[in-house]
C-alpha cells in the first residue's frame, strides 16, 4: 500500500475514534450503538496500520489491490451497521404500534367509565356571593377615603 494512502486510511480510522468519543461526550450517541462503531473503526485502524494483515485479507479474498480491499471491509461495517439499525428501528416500531394500541384501549375504557359514573354535585358556597361583593366594594371605598 502506497504512504499516502495509508496515511489517508489511518487518519481516516482515527477521524471515526474522535467523532465517536465526541458524539457520546455529548449524548449525541448512546454507549450502546458506540461500542458498534469504536469496534468497526479500531478494526480499520489495526487494517490501516498493518499494512501485511491487509495484504493477506485481499489476497484470501481475491482483490489484486489492497487498499480496495480496505474499502470493501469498511463499506461492509458499515453494512452490518446498518442491517443492526434497522433491526432496532423495526424493534421499536412494533413497540411504538404496541403502546398505542394500549393507549386507545385505556382512552376507552376511561371514556365508558366517565359516562357509567354519577354526576358529581359541585357543593354551593358557604358565604353567597351577594355577600362577597358587598365587603368587596365596601374594602375599595375604604381605601378611597384613606
Amino acid at each position: 500500500m502506497h504512504a499516502r494512502i495509508q496515511i489517508a486510511s489511518i487518519c481516516f480510522a482515527i477521524g471515526m475514534v474522535v467523532l465517536v468519543v465526541e458524539l457520546v461526550r455529548r449524548r449525541r450517541l448512546s454507549e450502546k450503538y458506540a461500542l458498534l462503531w469504536m469496534l468497526a473503526a479500531s478494526a480499520l485502524l489495526l487494517l490501516a496500520v498493518w499494512q501485511h494483515g491487509l495484504a493477506l485479507i485481499s489476497q484470501a479474498v481475491g482483490i489484486y489491490y489492497p487498499p480496495t480491499a480496505f474499502l470493501v471491509i469498511a463499506f461492509s461495517f458499515a453494512l452490518l451497521l446498518l442491517l443492526n439499525f434497522s433491526i432496532a428501528a423495526s424493534r421499536l416500531a412494533e413497540q411504538t404500534r404496541m403502546l398505542a394500541q394500549r393507549v386507545a384501549l385505556l382512552e376507552t375504557e376511561l371514556a365508558t367509565q366517565r359516562l357509567r359514573a354519577p354526576a358529581v354535585e359541585v357543593p354551593e358556597p358557604l358565604v353567597p356571593a351577594t355577600t362577597v361583593a358587598r365587603h368587596s366594594s365596601n374594602r375599595a371605598s375604604e381605601q378611597h377615603t384613606l
